[in-house]
């Protein structure tokens, strides 16, 4: 039927070469991979949710870039309690079952310099986020009412230790990385996978849209700092957390970035949007603040918010630049704080590298991340504020 479409004359001739070419566009920005079931994880506890055994997507690095390998932990949010975690637990966030078996691979992740100059040819790994605690949780007994596993730090040394078996011992280049809670992972655990790598390995860590802030929601109260609290302790997360923060406050403030990410030790360079849109929609605006739905529009198109909504927004933005003032300004730590409306901005090609890529100080952001992990050049730069940054790719949520 597409055949014969193709052969009409006129405007449909036309609409499907557009198609065709669109398609082919698509297909040489991604491709698929497949998916890897840690089995031999489960005999030491390192399991979903559900109990089920943890998973990655593999793609194996070549020519110069054979040694070199990306850890990159998917994202996903989080379950702060039992009846939070067993909605999950039968969910692609909650069990290897039911994830899919194939992964899109783009941006970051490519395998064709054009789209992925720096990393093109690393081993690059994307881990399945299942245990809804940002691979932080160990709690040795299993609630058998619910059959929940809270392990997510033992799936991250056990996928840490596989890979290092297959190869990564002998790594010269590593970076551990994620987006959103992933990239929470990538702060949190950031020395710990120091620790776990040869020390003759050049490590670094990478955080997309990870650093989440304890911030006051739109009617002035503190929603997420609860939230946090309540994840680390229904997951035993306070044994991973900084012992330099937990010894200062709770451990679930030590949960936010701003509160430990002076203690790290490890190279780490941070990307996040100042109108992180995950943020602005769960932290700022969450429904129990905004039970009239008055945000509801503004959290979906930024371009819908009312003059009064922006002024909110710039003072979310304020919040979040303030909450980075712990970070430094050394040159093994990088910055690319966009002033964008979007929520991870490295696994995705538009994003990271092409034409129309957002920019900072005309750079994209494979090239600050690029320039800053090899030593070309540091990077640490911040917006200036929403509407005046035109290379962004705003988020509109149906």
């Amino acid at each position: 039927m597409f055949f014969d479409f193709c052969m009409m004359r006129g405007g449909g001739r036309r609409i499907c070469l557009i198609l065709v070419g669109l398609l082919c566009l698509l297909t040489t920005e991604a491709y698929e991979v497949g998916l890897t079931f840690l089995n031999s994880a489960v005999a030491k506890g390192a399991v979903c949710l559900d109990g089920s055994a943890p998973a990655y997507h593999i793609d194996k690095g070549f020519g110069a870039g054979v040694n070199n390998w990306l850890v990159f932990f998917e994202g996903g949010g989080w379950c702060n309690n039992a009846t939070a975690c067993l909605t999950r637990k039968d969910t692609r966030l909650g069990s290897s079952k039911k994830m899919l078996t194939t992964e899109t691979f783009s941006g970051m992740f490519h395998n064709k310099a054009k789209y992925n100059p720096d990393f093109y040819d690393w081993n690059r790994i994307k881990v399945r986020y299942c245990d809804g605690a940002s691979f932080t949780g160990d709690v040795e007994a299993v609630d058998p009412k619910t059959n929940l596993h809270y392990r997510g730090a033992r799936i991250f040394r056990a996928v840490i230790e596989d890979l290092l078996a297959k190869g990564m011992k002998n790594a010269k280049n590593a970076m551990l990385a994620g987006c959103s809670a992933g990239g929470l992972t990538a702060i949190l655990q950031c020395d710990n996978f120091r620790s776990l790598l040869p020390a003759t390995t050049n490590v670094k860590c990478l955080a997309d849209a990870g650093f989440f802030i304890n911030g006051k929601t739109i009617i002035g109260t503190s929603h997420i700092e609860g939230f946090f609290a309540d994840v680390v302790k229904t997951h035993g997360s306070a044994k991973v957390l900084s012992p330099a923060c937990t010894s200062k406050m709770s451990p679930g403030l030590c949960f936010f970035p701003q509160n430990m990410v002076q203690y790290i030790k490890t190279p780490i360079f941070l990307i996040n949007a100042a109108y992180d849109s995950w943020q602005i929609k769960n932290i700022l605006a969450p429904g129990v603040a905004d039970r009239k739905g008055t945000f509801r529009e503004c959290k979906l198109d930024i371009t819908k918010c009312s003059a009064a909504q922006l002024n909110v927004l710039q003072g979310f933005r304020q919040e979040f630049l303030r909450a980075l003032t712990g970070f430094g300004n050394s040159p093994s730590r990088g910055l690319f704080i966009n002033s964008c409306y979007s929520h991870c901005q490295t696994g995705i090609q538009e994003t990271w590298l092409r034409n129309d890529s957002p920019l900072l100080g005309g750079t994209t952001i494979a090239k600050a991340v690029g320039d800053w992990y090899y030593g070309r050049a540091a990077f640490q730069k911040i917006d200036c504020p929403y509407p005046c940054d035109k290379t962004c790719h705003n988020r509109v949520f149906d």
